[in-house]
């Protein structure tokens, strides 16, 4: 597992940085060994919260988390568990899908992984202050609510593999889930 940290507002010191690899690293015992993978953590610091993301893209599907406190190695401790968290609640799930795509399982008994990373194009324009481009894969309904929760979002865009349709799955304020699917006048 290859780590990048970078900094955004701050100057990343060789012991942040060796506090990560040792914290992030840990998350490795749950993945298989042979496939390489990135992982991407942002420490930032703005008005005495220090932010922590960490972004980790696997076969197709994107851990991801983020925490803010007062203490940056303590926020850097809460990622690391919540990743952690993530891994363990959804593994089974992971595992079921792709052995049914006919791919190998991803985690190990106890976590496993063979990974390829995904670009992500972020450009500043006008009053759009973020631009993302990012692969819509196609999938069914559940994969995609499991992918949103996974990065911990409230909505998520995919394309539908039952319609060939790009579609919103988005979570409810009632704690369900909807289905946007657009339809052309």
């Amino acid at each position: 597992m290859k780590i990048q940290v970078r900094g955004n507002h701050l100057e990343v010191t060789e012991a942040l940085r060796q506090y990560v690899d040792k914290k992030i690293g840990r998350l490795e015992k749950y993945f298989h060994a042979p496939t390489e993978f990135s992982v991407h953590v942002t420490l930032s610091v703005v008005r005495d919260y220090h932010t922590v993301e960490v972004t980790m893209p696997i076969n197709g599907f994107v851990l991801r988390a983020e925490e803010k406190s007062g203490d940056m190695y303590a926020s850097i401790d809460t990622v690391s568990d919540k990743l952690e968290k993530q891994i363990e609640k959804h593994k089974a799930k992971l595992n079921k899908r792709l052995r049914q795509e006919g791919v190998s399982s991803l985690f190990k008994e106890h976590g496993e992984s063979a990974v390829h990373v995904l670009t992500e194009d972020e450009t500043d324009l006008g009053d759009v202050v973020r631009v993302k481009k990012f692969a819509v894969k196609p999938m069914p309904v559940d994969e995609a609510v499991m992918q949103m929760d996974l990065l911990g979002h409230d909505f998520f865009v995919f394309s539908n593999a039952e319609t060939d349709e790009v579609n919103v799955v988005y979570k409810r304020k009632d704690g369900q889930y909807g289905l946007i699917e657009p339809t052309f006048a």
